[in-house]
């Protein structure tokens, strides 16, 4: 039989019926196959680990069919030891059966580290020396001292401590600087529309102390308190002004950019108007 008469027969639309038929049970099977290994679109928002234990955390993920992994952690005073800090994924996050979540727990006792020598450095060189051994800068006190912005006593909670002290890790050490034989004052720096980290920064660098720090009701969480901005500071920032080394400056802050101040386009429109002329 030749080619273009077998072409025409119905021996060749049947098997080509056939052969339809079969190539869409085959894909429709496999497709089918692929979504149930796959568990396609069976994914479930996570539960939220914080604040567990190590045995609650585990029979929560077991209830959900999911494996946890400790992969660090940290050690905060306020949060309630030996309990989950944080997860990775976060609760709410869609996954499915037999993911592994990521905890990191708080440690039942901080990490100890040695009380280093700051008295005799600067001011900067002991910010950074406190750093780089896991302390934090707490109280500037100015005294009146030849040396300036030297660092004459370390204390912790108003007494001295002495170098070499096992102290816990993140530990406030205050500092007691020199102010010069004269009332030397600084200028206030200007803080509104700065983080939390950057105000501390700049204070602590302009030789000031942080004061009272008050969020509004539009930080709700900490996710908000980690992006909120300073939209009020007390002393108010003027050009002009000066104020002793270790004042304390008070932060308000807010994640509503609309309270913000608008900007003052008095001298822009002053330079404008000197131009036209």
């Amino acid at each position: 039989m030749k080619l273009v008469d077998f072409l025409k027969s119905k021996d060749f639309f049947k098997h080509l019926i056939i052969a339809i038929v079969l190539a869409i049970v085959i894909l429709s099977t496999t497709f089918m196959m692929l979504n149930i290994y796959t568990q396609h679109g069976d994914s479930f928002p996570l539960p939220d680990f914080k604040k567990l234990d190590k045995q609650e955390a585990v029979e929560l993920a077991r209830e959900h069919d999911i494996e946890i992994e400790v992969t660090d952690s940290v050690y905060q005073d306020e949060w309630p030891k030996g309990t989950v800090v944080k997860q990775n994924p976060s609760a709410g996050f869609h996954v499915k059966e037999g993911r592994t979540i990521f905890l990191t727990m708080n440690a039942q006792n901080p990490e100890m580290v040695k009380m280093p020598n700051v008295v005799g450095l600067s001011h900067r060189s002991a910010k950074a020396t406190l750093n780089n051994s896991g302390l934090k800068i707490g109280k500037l006190i100015h005294v009146p001292d030849i040396a300036i912005n030297n660092v004459l006593k370390q204390q912790i909670n108003g007494k001295e401590v002495d170098p070499g002290k096992t102290i816990p890790k993140g530990t406030k050490v205050d500092l007691v600087l020199g102010k010069g034989l004269s009332n030397k004052r600084a200028g206030i720096p200007e803080l509104v529309g700065d983080t939390l980290t950057r105000a501390k920064n700049i204070i602590l660098q302009n030789a000031m102390n942080l004061g009272h720090v008050k969020y509004d009701e539009s930080v709700e969480n900490g996710e908000d308190s980690s992006r909120a901005f300073v939209w009020q500071q007390y002393p108010p920032y003027k050009p002009d002004k000066k104020i002793r080394l270790g004042t304390y400056i008070d932060l308000w802050l807010t994640v509503d950019s609309s309270r913000l101040p608008e900007p003052d386009t008095t001298q822009t429109l002053q330079v404008h108007e000197k131009d036209s002329l």
